[in-house]
């Protein structure tokens, strides 16, 4: 990456005291909670969130939650586990899947998928959302997927018509949903505020779920770029397994990253493409500084664009009703 990337990266060792004193600051004098409570996935977002939380609030004020369920790599528990025995916070462990049993989640989903791909076996066979192809790439369609895994290897595929889409959405939100549920209960319970992990990125895009990941008290990552996160990953000695892993939705039974599932691009590139639209940078500086050309750069916007216009819906509050008095 070029000059932009390095923009990004300029002040890098200053953020995590920034941070950490916010946290500290809304916590304890803002909402006057006695501490935090943060969900742990093992991913890169939940690892920094975590790391700052200990470092403003101290380990004996905050809470890890582990909420694994059905369809969660292991390897999430696993990397949540250690990170909990690092910073040695309390945690709790709740596995979610009953719950979304109790809501259908499971059977309506695999109902589904059996209408698609008559074959489909879920005590043999994994599943994945995908848009194929990075958008970087010439004739690139957003044309969502499905994808049947067994054995580690792709046996099928199918693109998914709007209603079957909407269908699957609609039930894997769910699991966002029931873990911040969850998170609330523990939290209230010990006069606790509920700390969220989506970074800068994720929230321009509308990469998270309304009244999920985005329903939370504060969001000390919301104005750092997913490249600040792992700048910041690196200035605390974050876990190489954590940063060395792709960035994940972690819904899906067949492990699935976020540039196959939303971006269609590397996260890197997105980054300098929205760091540029910030700063109102010219299409040139943004050729020279990622290397791509105008007939590359220019779809990517626009994929870009389309998902800041999602992500006003997400980010939008309820609209209020003002009634005139009789």
């Amino acid at each position: 990456m070029g000059p932009i990337r390095n923009e990004l990266l300029i002040y890098i060792d200053r953020i995590p005291d920034a941070i950490s004193l916010f946290i500290r600051n809304v916590t304890l004098d803002n909402f006057k909670k006695k501490g935090t409570v943060i969900g742990v996935s093992g991913g890169i977002d939940s690892a920094v969130t975590l790391a700052l939380a200990v470092k403003g609030l101290g380990k004996e004020r905050v809470i890890a939650m582990i909420l694994p369920e059905e369809e969660s790599a292991p390897s999430s528990r696993e990397l949540g586990m250690n990170l909990v025995k690092r910073f040695q916070v309390r945690y709790e462990e709740v596995t979610i899947t009953p719950y979304l049993e109790s809501c259908g989640v499971y059977e309506k989903k695999y109902a589904l998928i059996k209408k698609i791909f008559p074959s489909f076996d879920p005590s043999i066979h994994t599943t994945s959302l995908y848009l194929p192809q990075n958008v970087l790439q010439e004739g690139s369609l957003n044309i969502p997927h499905l994808r049947i895994v067994e054995d580690g290897k792709n046996i099928a595929e199918k693109r998914l018509h709007a209603d079957e889409l909407l269908k699957i959405i609609s039930l894997q939100n769910v699991k966002q949903r029931t873990r911040m549920l969850i998170q609330y209960m523990l939290a209230e319970k010990n006069h606790y505020t509920v700390c969220g992990t989506t970074n800068k990125t994720e929230l321009l895009t509308g990469h998270f779920v309304k009244y999920g990941d985005g329903g939370v008290d504060l969001e000390p990552l919301a104005d750092c770029y997913k490249t600040q996160v792992y700048g910041i990953a690196e200035t605390l000695n974050i876990d190489r397994e954590v940063i060395a892993r792709p960035p994940s939705p972690d819904t899906w039974s067949n492990y699935v990253s976020d540039m196959d599932f939303y971006w269609r691009m590397p996260y890197e590139i997105l980054d300098e493409l929205l760091y540029a639209e910030e700063k109102k940078y010219p299409l040139d500086r943004i050729q020279k500084s990622t290397g791509l050309s105008s007939e590359q750069i220019l779809p990517a916007l626009k994929h870009i664009h389309a998902m800041k216009n999602n992500a006003k819906y997400l980010s939008s509050p309820p609209p209020i009703c003002y009634l005139s008095s009789a």
